[in-house]
């Protein structure tokens, strides 16, 4: 038996602890080879993107961030830009893709990425390629798993940078308005917010009111609370507008969001006579490498992931349910985003101890 992996989409702390976990298992388990697909499923587009997996050649990965095979979240192979005629046109090349695919001798191939690189997978699988998925994405959306791997680590991220920005702002008596990640999902920042002590927390499930937010700045200082921490998740957006955006990616031609946090701060500053800052923590989310729980479920997904494909149960996606690990088919596991409740227990957790969601 021969297998490949490839991790797709935005990195994320957690992938190379996949890769140790599916080689490990392959190799001293069942004596597989295993084969190593570089730069997502470019890599079975472009020429020379592969190479071998083993146990010795994967020492040393479990703690590092990132991806030693890299990523990739521009290279769909159904709809692969190209250039003709100094035009860039979206051709679909996954019958190439499919044929290099056995040019490979592959027997199978392991998927980690999130919902745009499960719903690739699901297609090649519909194709006729025996595909498993791993579910990794920090922002936590996928709704087939009850967690995906690197959402932990990000929301420790974010809570290490918001318990620093505590004492700057206290010490100046500012409003710190921090801008994480969060397109259509607001995950990270709740969680962060509630474990960072943010005052305020704003996220793309409910639609703020900035004035309600600047009321609730205004009652901490009459309190004696001279300083008030804002998270804000990216794709947050006011009552009667839209997500702020910064224009279109040129690699993947996405809308890159981004922004909001500076005009949240502007609308306090307009409103609330404090001085106000921002942080964007940007990328940082995505960095370093995987706390503890991140890299024993990233493992036991790569061991999971192993067995199915042992089982022979293609077409299917490795998740987390309560403390076991489960498989659904990749129809389900790309069928709904996992968004927030606006109504569930943890929102009003945070309101009933005191933060203001906008609303």
């Amino acid at each position: 038996m021969k297998i490949g992996i490839l991790t797709g989409g935005g990195d994320c702390p957690g992938l190379n602890a996949v890769i140790r976990g599916v080689v490990k298992t392959a190799c001293k388990k069942y004596n597989w080879d295993c084969l190593g697909i570089e730069s997502g499923f470019e890599g079975l587009i472009l020429e020379g993107h592969t190479r071998e997996l083993n146990p010795y050649r994967i020492r040393g990965i479990l703690p590092i961030g990132g991806t030693i095979l890299w990523s990739s979240n521009k290279g769909d192979p159904f709809n692969y830009p190209q250039e003709e005629n100094g035009k860039v046109v979206k051709k679909d090349l996954s019958g190439r893709a499919m044929e290099k695919f056995k040019d490979l001798g592959l027997n199978a191939l392991i998927v980690v990425g999130g919902d745009g690189t499960m719903t690739i997978a699901n297609k090649f699988y519909k194709m006729g390629m025996p595909v498993i998925g791993v579910p990794k994405t920090i922002d936590n959306d996928l709704m087939s798993t009850d967690l995906t791997f690197g959402f932990s680590t990000a929301v420790e991220t974010a809570t290490y940078a918001l318990d620093k920005l505590h004492t700057t702002a206290a010490s100046h008596k500012r409003v710190i308005v921090v801008e994480l990640m969060g397109r259509y999902v607001g995950w990270i920042a709740l969680h962060s917010g509630i474990s960072g002590g943010a005052d305020c927390i704003l996220i793309p499930e409910i639609l703020f009111d900035i004035d309600k937010v600047c009321e609730h700045i205004k009652g901490r200082v009459k309190q004696g609370s001279s300083f008030s921490i804002v998270v804000v998740s990216e794709g947050a957006k006011p009552l009667g507008g839209s997500v702020t955006a910064l224009g279109l990616d040129k690699s993947s031609g996405v809308e890159r969001l981004g922004g909001i946090g500076e005009k949240v701060a502007k609308w306090i500053e307009g409103k609330v006579d404090v001085d106000v800052r921002t942080t964007v923590l940007g990328h940082i989310q995505r960095g370093g490498g995987p706390n503890s729980f991140d890299r024993i479920l990233s493992t036991r997904f790569g061991y999971e992931a192993v067995e199915l494909i042992k089982e022979g149960r293609f077409g299917r996606m490795v998740c987390l349910k309560g403390q076991d690990i489960e498989s659904v088919t990749l129809d389900d596991a790309i069928a709904k985003q996992k968004a927030i409740d606006p109504d569930g227990s943890i929102v009003k957790t945070a309101e009933a101890i005191g933060i203001c969601m906008g609303r």
